[in-house]
């Protein structure tokens, strides 16, 4: 296949892109830094630094959009929620113009999401069905998909990634975690009882892979492991593998007076349930969190 990807110099796009050309596909990535795509990749995909670039001629069998600003960048001033709300509508809005202008529509667009969608639930299960409490978070991430979902008026077969942590070697939220941890200052957040719903990144990857290769699948996917945990839980798990204690906790009001609005993003919680995956017989390589934090922590 042809596929365009935008945030393929990202943590993630950084494993999808090469597992994307084992596998023989032709890759144009789009980047403000097209000297980055070339030194990440060998030379091995095509650069792009404008879709206003493209000919309407241009044929992509697939487009990956993973684009937008780091959601933890810092403090949710004004000024930072618009940068997080245009990194992520502007670039999906203009992949949907492309859509439309292009003579040979793509046969299917995966544009991201996030669990953020559903908000703070508390303990409660929640699933591709469930609805969303309403926040920041919840709001950024609707209007995210339906300005992707606008792709199906064209014919284009829609697949939404509701992401949730990523576990991964190069990058992410767990190597802001590691350092700490190493030197014993690890530990939970607040009460520690809020649910993480965290996915390796290979399996990340290998269900990005099952979205495009199956021409059944479309609409909202949570690409989350099947057992999410709480955060006492997690911060467990990887202060034993470190072999270090891991309790020295941070005060929820600490959060809040150094974080503000998001805290709420350590505070809050989502018991997440890849429902649509597992119904559709998904194997994940990593369903327990021991398990993929091992395979990170080993190199």
């Amino acid at each position: 296949m042809k596929i365009l990807i935008t945030g393929g110099t990202g943590f993630i796009g950084q494993t999808l892109c090469p597992t994307l050309l084992a596998a023989g596909h032709a890759l144009t990535v789009l980047s403000r830094s097209p000297d980055k795509v070339i030194t990440l990749f060998d030379n091995r995909v095509t650069p792009l630094n404008t879709l206003q670039a493209l000919e309407d001629s241009d044929h992509f069998d697939a487009i990956i959009n993973l684009a937008g600003a780091p959601i933890f960048g810092g403090r949710w001033t004004d000024k930072r929620k618009q940068i997080l709300i245009h990194s992520r509508i502007d670039i999906t809005q203009e992949l949907v113009k492309f859509i439309a202008r292009s003579k040979i529509k793509p046969n299917v667009f995966l544009s991201g999401s996030a669990i953020g969608f559903y908000g703070d639930q508390g303990d409660k299960t929640v699933d591709e069905f469930s609805p969303g409490h309403d926040d920041f978070g919840h709001q950024l991430c609707t209007e995210w998909e339906n300005e992707a979902e606008k792709a199906k008026q064209y014919g284009v077969r829609v697949c939404l990634l509701r992401t949730g942590l990523v576990v991964g070697k190069k990058g992410g939220f767990l190597q802001k975690m590691i350092p700490s941890f190493k030197l014993g200052l690890g530990g939970p957040l607040g009460s520690g009882m809020q649910w993480m719903s965290w996915i390796h990144i290979q399996d990340h990857v290998g269900i990005c892979l099952a979205l495009i290769n199956n021409a059944e699948f479309n609409g909202k996917f949570n690409l989350t492991a099947p057992n999410p945990v709480t955060n006492k839980n997690f911060t467990r798990t990887l202060a034993d593998l470190l072999n270090r204690p891991a309790f020295l906790s941070v005060p929820a009001w600490v959060l809040r007076l150094m974080l503000g609005e998001m805290s709420a993003l350590l505070l809050g919680g989502q018991r997440v349930i890849p429902k649509r995956m597992q119904g559709a017989g998904f194997q994940f390589k990593f369903p327990e969190l021991k398990a993929a934090l091992h395979d990170v922590l080993k190199s």
